[in-house]
């Protein structure tokens, strides 16, 4: 059976810490996650010259996570709120890579920020903060650790992610941002939600495979967490 090259974006620091330089990061759980699942783990550096290399010799990509923001001048927004975090040139990166895998239409699934940028890709926009915005809202960055359930999300039947995680209707999930998608691109339907309204699931049924989930499924949290990678790795065979 076929072992499609996956790629993963990495985050990106500043000089402080593991270094004096700048330098990537990426938490082991998401190679291993994608290795697990059959697919062959690359971390992707941010080099915008070689997004159209990246996206011939990669079968799919994942968007990863990070502690920032999108920026929101990308959706239009006027203003940008005091909790929003940037790293622009990882954004710009990413933006590049996922707009290269949207045109080529091969195998997509962003996690937290990775869901968030997938939407503004394609033209959504974004709740900047959400305890401005949702009324009593859950702890969407929960206390607990994030190897552990923060809350419950439902997922729509009929979906992909329905599908994709066996029919289950109500998956347990960790929980780490503070914004979510607002608006949503014709392209993409909503496929799980909170239970305070919040966005948690997104995906475009017309493509091969194209999925956002606002948790962080490489933590196997749940059975469903496994299936969604397996289902993922496998569209990225064909």
């Amino acid at each position: 059976m076929k072992q499609p090259i996956i790629g993963i974006t990495a985050d990106s620091e500043e000089p402080g810490g593991y270094s004096k330089y700048p330098w990537y990061a990426l938490r082991q759980n998401y190679c291993s996650a994608v290795r697990e699942a059959g697919g062959v783990p690359v971390v992707l550096p941010h080099e915008p010259s070689l997004v159209e290399a990246y996206a011939k010799m990669i079968d799919g990509i994942v968007v990863s996570g990070g502690n920032f923001d999108v920026d929101p001048k990308l959706f239009g927004a006027d203003e940008r709120h005091p909790k929003v975090t940037l790293k622009e040139g990882r954004t710009d990166f990413e933006l590049a890579i996922t707009r290269a895998m949207l045109a080529a239409d091969k195998p997509i699934l962003g996690i937290c920020g990775g869901q968030q940028l997938l939407a503004v890709a394609l033209g959504g926009t974004l709740i900047q903060h959400i305890p401005d915005e949702i009324a009593n809202p859950l702890a969407h960055e929960q206390p607990n650790p994030r190897h552990q359930a923060g809350h419950d999300v439902t997922v729509k039947e009929g979906t992909v992610l329905h599908k994709v995680v066996g029919g289950e209707t109500k998956l347990p999930v960790n929980s780490a941002h503070h914004q979510a998608v607002k608006s949503m691109p014709k392209e993409l339907m909503v496929d799980a939600v909170a239970p305070d309204g919040v966005i948690e699931g997104v995906e475009d049924p017309a493509r091969k495979f194209c999925i956002g989930v606002q948790w962080h499924p490489e933590f196997h949290i749940s059975p469903a967490d496994v299936k969604l990678f397996a289902a993922f790795v496998d569209a990225c065979r064909s």
